[in-house]
């Protein structure tokens, strides 16, 4: 089975849909399913200065502080109910198109996975910021890569081209929001839809195959 998830870095459902999709996985008993990160950027225009989660967010939905923290309660709620322990009021926003690029890279290592593992946690969990390459370096050291071979493709430009496909293929797709999940390219998840619904989607594309 092949699974290719369009999320982003910044992006808490993300987070929250995949460990929906590894308990789907996990309660369906595939173990041998191919999964591939496909880039996506809630905001291309965002710089890679940090901005305060919070404002940004305040900015985007024309909210105050507190309506704010009540929607990152919310789904800081709906996270623990997955074992995560999100720190949102913590954190920063910016652009994460490096953040891609080097997932991209890692994914070619085969270690892609393991990489964006680190990273949610590093930013949800401990609200650490995730956009300049001195800042992620460190987490590609953590998950097992070389930093110096990774440093060397991003100052080339390498995969700037490839997170530009990908996010041309989810609007082919019909996607406008992440995570988007689509399995063997028959069938699709839009969302961190809940656990059920990964577990038929799964069953699914198990009987196609056969």
């Amino acid at each position: 089975m092949h699974i290719e998830i369009w999320s982003d870095v910044v992006c808490p459902w993300c987070f929250i849909g995949k460990r929906r999709l590894e308990r789907a996985l996990a309660a369906a008993g595939v173990t041998d399913a191919v999964i591939a990160h496909r880039a996506f950027q809630l905001d291309p225009s965002a710089t890679t200065e940090g901005r305060h989660t919070v404002d940004v967010l305040a900015a985007k939905y024309g909210l105050d502080e507190a309506g704010v923290k009540q929607m990152m309660g919310q789904v800081t709620e709906v996270a623990a109910s997955e074992g995560l322990d999100y720190q949102l009021l913590d954190g920063t926003s910016g652009n994460t198109v490096l953040a891609h690029r080097l997932l991209l890279w890692a994914q070619v290592q085969g270690r892609a996975q393991e990489l964006l593992e680190i990273l949610y946690s590093a930013y949800f969990e401990n609200a650490q910021p995730v956009f300049t390459l001195d800042e992620l370096l460190p987490f590609v050291t953590a998950a097992g890569l070389d930093a110096s071979a990774a440093r060397v493709a991003m100052e080339s430009g390498a995969y700037t081209a490839e997170v530009e496909s990908d996010a041309e293929l989810a609007r082919e797709f019909g996607a406008n929001g992440v995570p988007f999940f689509v399995f063997d390219r028959k069938f699709g998840i839009s969302g961190a839809q809940p656990f059920e619904v990964f577990v038929e989607t799964i069953h699914k594309a198990a009987e196609a195959a056969e």
